[in-house]
């Protein structure tokens, strides 16, 4: 019992002083990172990195680079980006097209070499597709998706959308032909029981009942979604149940009208 108390407490103060990286992840943002080279692959410490967007409020997040030449950019609302890096000396360098998701650390990385302070040398690409910083397996739908598939944005619909889910209902939406309803779902075997609904990271169950997405009386607009994220493994200590967790992030942040 004495080793088990010990136990107890050792996990107890590691949790409290958890670095603060930890701690910032957020159920509707994401983040960039990466590292800042020379034109001799040695690392660039001291470098300001701007992070520019319409999807948040203040236009602009900047970090700067540690010893190591790198740099994070935490709760990042997803939208667009674009990324400068400045250090005197050095020409400046920008990344655009950077679409930023919800659960997804970007790796943007940086070789400035010396040159006059006001040449700038634009990099156009497409964002990363895989994430180096995070384990998590979670599939996204964005807006533009959600609109343009050929199913319903209900429960039946995203478990059509998911590879090698099944609902408990063993209900099939073809077209868009299901209405919202008592669902849930979970894949390659899991009980679909577990199914964790939130929005804006929320949760949405109510007390009693089963659980997965089947309960819950709340039923999400659809049109204030920005984006559904379907996750299916890599869960961290703080997740409930072991199955899908779904989320959607609802429209916010930036400074342009919409509703």
């Amino acid at each position: 019992m004495k080793c088990d108390r010990y136990a107890l407490l050792t996990w107890t103060f590691a949790l409290l002083f958890l670095p603060s990286e930890v701690w910032a992840q957020s159920a509707t943002s994401g983040a960039i990172a990466g590292v800042v080279k020379d034109s001799s692959g040695g690392v660039l410490p001291g470098v300001s990195v701007e992070a520019a967007s319409p999807a948040l409020i203040e236009k602009i997040r900047v970090a700067v680079s540690d010893g190591q030449g790198e740099y994070k950019i935490l709760d990042l609302r997803p939208g667009p980006y674009t990324i400068t890096f400045t250090l005197a000396g050095f020409t400046t360098v920008k990344r655009e097209g950077i679409d930023l998701t919800t659960g997804f650390t970007a790796t943007v990385n940086a070789d400035m070499r010396v040159g006059a302070v006001e040449e700038t040398i634009t990099v156009v690409r497409e964002a990363a597709v895989v994430d180096t910083q995070n384990v998590i397996k979670q599939d996204v739908l964005s807006r533009q998706e959600l609109d343009a598939v050929p199913t319903a944005r209900t429960m039946a619909g995203f478990s059509a959308l998911t590879l090698g889910a099944v609902n408990s209902g063993n209900v099939q939406d073809v077209g868009g032909s299901k209405d919202e309803f008592a669902l849930s779902f979970g894949v390659h075997g899991g009980r679909s029981g577990d199914l964790k609904p939130t929005l804006d990271g929320m949760n949405l169950n109510i007390a009693t009942g089963g659980g997965g997405g089947a309960s819950r009386t709340y039923m999400i607009d659809q049109v204030a979604v920005q984006e559904m994220t379907v996750q299916s493994r890599g869960f961290t200590a703080e997740t409930e149940t072991a199955g899908i967790q779904l989320n959607a992030v609802l429209k916010d942040g930036g400074n342009i009208f919409k509703g």
